[in-house]
């Protein structure tokens, strides 16, 4: 008998088993995500903006399109010429408010207050391509607008691991500050260094797979930033259609600079070409080492191409 009483008080105060959170729809959250998904319940009741309207009836409003990386994919450029219709509204600068923890504190209406001014016909748009590879940036998105319409740039990923490394030597270089050359980032112990950041940030299928937790495939638009560079009227086409915009750019607003070597945009008569740090000449490799780092993301590349359904002209 008293063994049997024993049984069942243990039985009693035994610790009940919590399952595992499933990607979305699970009540289980941990104490941090709870506090995020608070934070954006609070800021996102209309009542708790303060509408910024300016006398010409333009305001400040949340996106409706985020463009979500790839660093070094081209995401400037492909702002800048989406801002060539006359519905697009972009941010000038990068935002990282899903990525930067002191700016996502803020809240949605801090966030709103980065926007520029546009008219309720307009869409807003905001770049920042750190979003795409950031672990917490889908869900917050997802949190925010179930919607959303998103845009990514992507490159041949050997390509853009050459650029990001080419930006930071050069940003160092503005400084004066000395940099070691590429190999010795991309050579560890005679292998491939793998844990390199460049070349985790091109391994584009695991970080899709990510945002595919959260948005269906079809909310999620692949611009290709190999071909926007040699043509990008046929690109920019594309993106007019994903985003339902009227088709406004034509032929005519691009044209080739043989000094920079790059298309460069003519808007009412008024040419521009992106800055001088843009499309800067990417260091020589050694053709062996190149090949082994196409090599390495063979496999990689095949498990995007299989996750969008869709293949790219990369190594």
């Amino acid at each position: 008998m008293a063994a049997f009483l024993l049984g069942a008080v243990l039985l009693i105060v035994q610790p009940q088993i919590v399952p595992s959170r499933p990607a979305i729809n699970s009540n289980a959250e941990t104490s941090s995500q709870s506090v995020q998904r608070e934070l954006l319940k609070k800021t996102s009741q209309k009542n708790d903006f303060k509408e910024n309207i300016h006398s010409n009836g333009s305001c400040q409003q949340l996106p409706q399109t985020i463009i979500i990386g790839v660093r070094k994919g081209g995401t400037r450029a492909l702002l800048e010429m989406l801002s060539l219709h006359p519905d697009i509204a972009a941010a000038e600068s990068e935002v990282h408010f899903f990525d930067w923890e002191d700016h996502y504190r803020n809240g949605l209406q801090w966030y709103i207050n980065q926007m520029p001014f546009s008219y309720p016909h307009q869409i807003t748009v905001e770049k920042t391509p750190a979003y795409f590879t950031s672990p917490k940036v889908p869900e917050r998105v997802y949190n925010m607008n179930q919607s959303m319409r998103l845009l990514l740039i992507l490159r041949d990923p050997s390509e853009r691991v050459l650029s990001d490394y080419t930006q930071v030597f050069y940003n160092h270089l503005q400084k004066h500050k000395p940099y070691p050359s590429i190999e010795q980032f991309l050579i560890k112990d005679g292998e491939l260094n793998v844990d390199y950041k460049a070349i985790n940030r091109s391994l584009y299928y695991i970080h899709m797979q990510n945002w595919l937790k959260y948005f269906p495939l079809d909310h999620i638009h692949i611009v290709d930033g190999d071909k926007l560079i040699k043509d990008p009227f046929p690109e920019i086409e594309k993106v007019e259609r994903f985003l339902k915009l009227s088709p406004q750019i034509n032929a005519s607003n691009f044209y080739f600079n043989k000094t920079k070597g790059f298309y460069c945009l003519r808007d009412s008569g008024r040419e521009r070409c992106l800055h001088e740090s843009k499309g800067r000449a990417h260091p020589q490799v050694d053709a062996r080492l190149l090949e082994k780092l196409q090599e390495y993301f063979h496999e990689p590349n095949k498990k995007f191409f299989e996750l969008v359904s869709r293949t790219f002209d990369w190594h």
